[in-house]
């Protein structure tokens, strides 16, 4: 097999949450580019079909299917609606997220506490559980989650969501360990500090982006499209002795 070959993602059907824009948008285009069909997801229907349009404009086999991950009869339906349409699933991509606070622990309410493992824990282990066994049933499959370096080191003000980045790259490490001997391969990926919509309360401060600057590497905000490569070595067969991995893309930020 040519190392071409290992890339190729033709006839594998994957689901990409938080796909409407930023980091889930560039790694669901960077997969169908390679042959994978894809499912677009975000909360708003809209959103998720002007992806795909923009998608099938360019030769991608994609559908929009709003779902809210905090939501799990939305989970089920984002699932059965990928069968119903494509046969299966073979790649899951937990991009969706959320951080509704910014500030000391000590002063945040418990419901934040609640949405935000909602979001970005319960939801990517609810779809994962939902999608295993469509995985199975096709002789295994890639799962890979989005944490962040803030779930390796926090930051001042983001403490919750960097919480809840260190419980998916545990969870990663858990489904990786149960999941290995039915070939379903779980890994993580930790994106630095990324230039999207998500990121832009930090990006827009002057202040904050030389801070963050000071410790890295590489002396710039990162792209979208630098976390897309390292996606689909994850999805492809060109990562298949990888399962259970904490892959961090930030410019040397955690050195």
């Amino acid at each position: 097999m040519t190392i071409q070959q290992k890339f190729n993602l033709t006839g594998k059907v994957a689901i990409i949450t938080g796909a409407s824009k930023g980091i889930g948008k560039a790694i669901a285009e960077v997969l169908g580019d390679c042959g994978a069909k894809i499912v677009v997801s975000s909360r708003k229907q809209d959103a998720v079909d002007a992806v795909a349009k923009e998608f099938q404009q360019k030769g991608i086999d994609a559908i929009g299917i709003a779902a809210h991950t905090g939501d799990n009869q939305q989970i089920e339906a984002l699932v059965q609606k990928t069968i119903a349409h494509f046969g299966g699933i073979d790649i899951v991509v937990n991009n969706a997220a959320t951080n509704p606070s910014f500030g000391p622990i000590l002063t945040t309410a418990d419901e934040t506490f609640d949405k935000i493992m909602q979001v970005n824990v319960k939801g990517p282990l609810n779809l994962a559980k939902l999608a295993f066994p469509s995985m199975m049933e096709r002789g295994g499959g890639s799962i890979i989650n989005i944490s962040s370096v803030e779930g390796i080191t926090p930051g001042l003000g983001l403490g919750l969501y960097s919480v809840s980045k260190a419980a998916l790259i545990s969870l990663t490490k858990v489904l990786a360990r149960e999941w290995g001997a039915a070939n379903v391969r779980v890994n993580v990926i930790c994106p630095g500090l990324i230039d999207t919509k998500f990121s832009s309360a930090i990006t827009s401060s002057e202040e904050i982006v030389k801070m963050v600057l000071k410790k890295q590497i590489i002396q710039r905000i990162g792209k979208v499209e630098e976390m897309a490569g390292l996606a689909l070595f994850l999805a492809s067969e060109a990562g298949s002795y990888c399962t259970g991995g904490v892959y961090v893309a930030d410019g040397g930020y955690t050195v």
